[in-house]
């Protein structure tokens, strides 16, 4: 006996394919709250591969036996740049960055 497979919800069982807005079940009242709303969810989806480029490239520069000088310096003008933006946070920004000339320095 063959049986039919049940169809699974995404948004049950993997969360974050929901799309991420504070409350996604309200709807703007005037003109500008959606276009606000627009460029919000705009601004957080670039955000987030912004972070996933800076994740990738410290995986990059912290994964290498011998570390790059000038790779690690466009990493932290990049930390730098995603601070300077809001992206990150400032505090965060410093503290890799300082993990990172102490990886270039030698030290681990």
């Amino acid at each position: 006996m063959i049986r039919a497979r049940k169809k699974i919800d995404v948004l049950t069982f993997w969360p974050s394919a929901r799309p991420s807005t504070p409350d996604s079940s309200k709807m703007a009242n005037t003109k500008s709250a959606a276009k606000r709303s627009r460029q919000s969810l705009a601004r957080a989806g670039q955000n987030r591969g912004e972070r996933s480029r800076l994740r990738s490239l410290q995986k990059k520069s912290r994964g290498a036996a011998k570390p790059d000088a000038e790779q690690i310096r466009r990493l932290i003008s990049a930390l730098d740049k995603a601070a300077k933006r809001g992206i990150i946070h400032r505090n965060a920004a410093d503290r890799r960055k300082s993990r990172l000339n102490g990886l270039l320095s030698g030290k681990k």
